[in-house]
């Protein structure tokens, strides 16, 4: 049987933990992990350059048991330095030891949480794009910066597939639940996992009842449902060592679904370490890919803004999931679901309601307060201005565990929509009718930048033209673990920045098959400058928000990724890394700050 070509995939995994008082809360103590930035390797073989840095550790702890002990990480490929828990003395003591930089503690990021790529022109039947121009991508190696993976699942069957590249250096490493032997393949060629910066700061159990994961390559519930449920948290110190390893491990792109709170750090600033460890893997030639992050509509809500980095908005696809809402009134509404049950009959319709001067404040999705309502039996109705799917989930667990059948959640509804179910609700018994969604693919629906994708302009850098590109990122159909509460046969419908990335750092596999010899600037500035502006079908993008309106490069940057322009752009604008540093010198950066991040 003959080799099926496709991209490879390397897991690059930085466990997460969730943002809960009981897991999350530090113990109060004197050492903390710091990060130390050194100057530039005075030598290139990594367990000579281990040595050196467990030297300076020992020279400030007075022994080298002392600085194995504490030493969490050594950095040896994308740059020179080490991780590791010091008290704030030792911290400025090491701080003063020549040939070191900086040195600063450690911080947290956070996650960001089909029908898409024949939207985007890349089909499997069409034998003239880019998919097919590329032999699928042949022998590219994509690392993924995320929390884990179901290995069993089948999307990672190799059956077919030809041997792992001979220029990968990387491995797969065991773990909890996770055997290295049988779980990497030839699809799924190296996995690791890094976790020790994240335990060293934080002292509490690791896996709970109520957030379950493991310690090793596999998640539990998986990235989609910890984006839009809770805000996990991942250390810079474990970051970087990601990217020291994928750096040295031979991959071709990187795609980082992860970002930090706004207000953001600068770029030259290391307490970033997604602009940091992207800025030494473009030194090396390596494009790195990142979610915009999921606070708009908002303006300078945008992050990982380094302009080394390509960011990604989300963006629909030219599919939706219509659901009549039949009124008692006999007025008839389309809502968004994936509802493939069976029809719900003319049942009561409830608004939850509070005593006090407050009443309505029990209606919020996300805080509803059903104990004054009769939910049994009953659909509820509630409003909700939050972007994420947290509104959802809290809603929908809430009226489930009250007996509820099921929910109707009104974000930014329409005035004719709110005043028919209105009009329906002041009725003594207001009813409703729900039935099964339907699917419309095509020219019916409109392209939108969607509402929780974050808005430019930089809160650091306004003048940066931030994001770069938009991509499918709402309702995304991608494989799941079985821990994943919306997975089903395996598979599940998520939205994100999170799931646009990857769909830009696949098309960028395909473009460094086609032209390996492209910068990663040579390669956005491909995607930026052929993007669509309307959707693939001509039609206005607009942008959702309060009020919906027309996109602009505030929303989308260069506007909907075009793949099959992307790789005959006609021209493109190249950069390297000094014109990065002269970059930074025009915003204002001083050379001790700039020489923090190239050194």
């Amino acid at each position: 049987m003959g080799s099926t070509r496709a991209p490879l995939f390397v897991l690059v995994n930085v466990l997460a933990m969730a943002k809960t008082s009981s897991l999350h809360q530090s113990v109060p103590k004197a050492e903390y992990v710091h990060i130390v930035y050194l100057d530039a390797r005075q030598n290139n073989d990594p367990r000579l350059v281990t040595d050196s840095h467990h030297g300076i550790l020992a020279s400030v702890l007075g022994s080298k048991e002392a600085a194995s002990e504490a030493m969490i990480y050594s950095y040896e490929h994308g740059f020179s330095g080490f991780a590791a828990k010091l008290t704030d003395s030792q911290a400025q003591k090491v701080a003063d030891l020549p040939g070191v930089v900086h040195v600063i503690p450690n911080r947290l990021h956070k996650l960001q949480t089909t029908r898409s790529w024949d939207y985007l022109g890349l089909s499997s039947q069409s034998p003239s794009n880019l998919l097919h121009k590329t032999n699928m991508g042949d022998g590219i190696i994509i690392g993924l910066l995320d929390t884990g993976v179901w290995p069993e699942s089948e999307v990672f069957d190799d059956e077919g597939l030809g041997p792992i590249p001979f220029r990968w250096k990387g491995g797969c490493v065991s773990g909890e639940r996770f055997n290295a032997t049988t779980d990497c393949n030839r699809k799924l060629i190296g996995a690791r996992w890094y976790i020790d910066g994240f335990l060293a700061d934080n002292e509490q159990p690791f896996n709970t009842t109520e957030n379950p994961d493991y310690l090793s390559p596999r998640a539990a519930i998986g990235h989609g449902t910890h984006t839009s449920t809770i805000a996990g948290q991942c250390a810079s110190a474990d970051i970087l060592k990601a990217f020291d390893e994928a750096i040295h491990d031979g991959v071709d792109v990187l795609s980082v679904s992860l970002g930090s709170d706004i207000p953001l750090f600068s770029e030259v600033d290391e307490r970033d370490g997604i602009a940091i460890g992207s800025f030494h893997a473009m030194a090396k030639g390596i494009p790195v890919v990142c979610g915009a992050s999921n606070d708009g509509p908002l303006a300078q809500s945008v992050q990982n803004t380094a302009p080394w980095i390509i960011t990604v908005a989300a963006s629909t696809i030219d599919r939706s999931f219509p659901t009549p809402i039949r009124l008692g009134t006999n007025m008839t509404i389309l809502g968004q679901a994936m509802f493939p049950g069976k029809e719900i009959d003319f049942t009561g319709l409830v608004y939850p309601e509070a005593p006090g001067l407050l009443p309505t404040a029990a209606g919020a999705c996300e805080f509803l307060s059903l104990n004054n309502t009769p939910v049994a039996g009953n659909v509820v109705f509630c409003f909700t201005t939050v972007g994420s799917r947290s509104a959802m989930a809290s809603a929908s667990s809430a009226v489930r565990a009250a007996g509820g059948v099921g929910v109707i959640i009104a974000r930014n509804p329409s005035k004719r929509w709110l005043r028919a179910v209105m009009a329906s609700l002041v009725h003594s018994s207001p009813t409703v009718k729900l039935s099964p969604s339907k699917t419309l693919v095509g020219k019916p629906v409109s392209t939108k930048i969607v509402y929780f994708s974050s808005r430019r302009p930089s809160s650091i850098a306004p003048a940066g033209l931030k994001p770069d590109v938009a991509a499918p990122g709402v309702s995304i159909l991608a494989a799941s673990s079985p821990l994943d509460p919306y997975m089903d046969d395996g598979f599940a419908l998520h939205s994100g920045t999170s799931m646009a990335t990857p769909h830009i750092s696949g098309i960028v596999a395909l473009l460094k098959a086609l032209h390996p010899s492209w910068s990663p600037a040579a390669i956005k500035s491909a995607l930026v400058t052929t993007a669509w502006r309307t959707g693939p079908l001509g039609e206005p993008i607009f942008a959702e928000g309060s009020p919906r309106k027309l996109s602009d490069p505030f929303d989308y940057g260069g506007g909907i990724v075009n793949p099959n322009k992307a790789a005959e752009p006609g021209l493109v604008y190249d950069i390297g890394t000094s014109d990065y540093i002269h970059y930074l010198c025009a915003v204002g950066y001083n050379n001790s700050a700039i020489s923090q991040l190239v050194e």
